[in-house]
């Protein structure tokens, strides 16, 4: 009898023992998790009590409020959100939802919106003591609304996506994917509503984010990263390189052909300059296999491939293979953004940044900065270099590369297959990309670029997969430059 009685009394201390740590465990380690949960029903009432902040666009005058919150006269669920621009900035704002929670900057920046933040700690507890209603702080961000405009307005119906950046700061310009959606059916306190929205095929593909979220070959725009790592290696712009219609490399019979088959300088060498103006396959593809996939595979990471870093939304990780995954073949073939390379809009963005900060990486920031219902200041958020895991500083090339590649960049527009990004007055440096995408398939463009070459004010990277409108026919100068082209003209406006 003793001997069962100590057994249950084991037992019973061991289930104690586990309540208690489970305890500890959901009211310590997990407290943040479970207050954000977006199935908590305690913190959703209270949140939908509270006056939310904004999220604004634009400076003085010209400033917009692309979600801000509206009194509905229930005790319960006391402010509504609504999103006054529709779908031009979801992608940025994301929505606030009774039955599907938050989504991007409503989500990321939930702690400011309903006044929650660190910064604003002593605040709560002044207005705790005097009863004063609590109230959620504006996010005010750091996108152009005319750039914003100029890019939904450009890519038009086709599916795309367009991201602009400040390439000294990392703010981001613009962010444009096709097609979006309107968060505000989604707001809805109807839930039949909101669960229509959420279900109808429309919404389900707008809310795909392209810009951030969505991996694509590069082509062509790839070369820019092969260009780096053999400027780094010591090849130089006027370095000369045969020209024939397909280049072999070893340990393979499969030539890689130049776009449409044809010469890139009628079979007399060409220079490198002239190579990335033209966008020669047979070039780049040699200099990967002569620079090797470790030096290419760096100079990739370099930039940002294979790498998570900090930013204000969700994004993927844009992607290259090891280096050691990489043979000869595949080696040319990622020299020329092909193969199993995949970037995000976002990345060659960065990547044009990059470039024309002469070699310095920024991280990229949506948010300027926070202010309280009463207009002051809680936080502003400075530009900051962006030093990637594995790298020692933010430098993803030399200064002299950068150079040398800025020049290049502005031959493009000027003399090669990117003249349909040239604006008058304005020199804009750039990079076309074609990507193939199987047997069959149309082709994803791309065109990324920076302006004004001696004083870089905003870069762009365009994407337009299938081939836009124009299908099989389309490459990137005819497609997405024009895209970027009005971009840019938007920004420096």
């Amino acid at each position: 009898m003793t001997r069962q009685v100590r057994r249950v009394a084991a037992v019973m201390l061991v289930l104690f023992a586990a309540l208690f740590v489970n305890l500890n465990y959901l009211g310590v380690l997990r407290a943040e998790d479970l207050a954000s949960d977006n199935r908590n029903s305690r913190t959703i009432s209270s949140e939908y009590a509270i006056e939310r902040g904004s999220i604004i666009v634009g400076e003085g005058s010209e400033q917009i409020q692309a979600a801000k919150s509206e009194p509905t006269g229930d005790d319960v669920f006391r402010y509504r959100r609504r999103y006054p621009t529709d779908e031009l900035y979801a992608h940025l704002t994301g929505f606030y939802s009774l039955v599907y929670g938050r989504a991007e900057l409503e989500a990321t920046a939930n702690s400011y919106l309903v006044g929650d933040s660190p910064e604003q700690f002593a605040r709560n507890i002044g207005d705790l003591l005097t009863g004063r209603e609590p109230q959620g702080d504006d996010v005010v961000l750091t996108v152009d609304p005319a750039a914003q405009e100029a890019a939904r307005d450009a890519l038009g119906d086709r599916v795309g996506a367009v991201v602009a950046l400040e390439p000294r700061t990392g703010a981001v310009l613009a962010l444009w994917s096709n097609p979006s959606y309107d968060p505000n059916p989604l707001a809805s306190f109807d839930r039949d509503t909101a669960v229509a929205a959420w279900e109808s095929e429309d919404s389900e593909e707008g809310r795909r984010n392209r810009a951030l979220r969505e991996l694509y070959p590069p082509g062509s725009t790839f070369k820019l990263v092969t260009a780096a790592a053999a400027l780094e290696s010591g090849v130089q712009p006027d370095d000369t390189f045969p020209d024939p219609q397909r280049y072999t490399p070893p340990l393979t019979s499969v030539g890689i052909p130049n776009f449409g088959g044809g010469l890139c300088n009628d079979g007399k060498r060409i220079t490198l300059e002239e190579s990335l103006a033209v966008s020669c396959n047979t070039v780049f593809a040699r200099l990967g296999v002569k620079v090797g996939a470790e030096a290419l595979v760096e100079q990739a990471e370099a930039f940002g491939l294979n790498s998570d870093y900090e930013f204000d939304l969700p994004f993927a990780a844009s992607r290259i293979p090891e280096a050691d995954d990489l043979d000869e073949p595949a080696t040319a073939q990622s020299a020329i953004g092909q193969r199993d390379v995949r970037v995000t809009p976002l990345q060659m963005a960065m990547i044009t940044a990059a470039i024309a900060n002469d070699g310095t990486l920024v991280r990229p920031r949506v948010i300027e900065r926070v202010q309280a219902f009463n207009g002051s200041v809680v936080r502003e958020l400075e530009p900051q270099t962006l030093v990637l895991p594995g790298q020692t500083d933010a430098q993803a090339v030399s200064p002299e590369t950068a150079e040398a590649l800025q020049r290049m960049m502005l031959a493009v527009v000027e003399e090669g297959s990117g003249d349909e990004a040239s604006l008058p007055g304005v020199e804009v440096a750039g990079k076309t990309g074609t990507a193939q995408t199987g047997e069959g398939q149309n082709p994803t463009v791309w065109f990324t670029g920076f302006a004004p070459l001696d004083d870089p004010q905003v870069a762009v990277a365009v994407v337009v997969p299938n081939g836009g409108d124009v299908g099989s026919e389309a490459t990137g100068g005819r497609v997405a430059a024009p895209i970027a082209k009005a971009v840019i003209e938007a920004a420096l406006d």
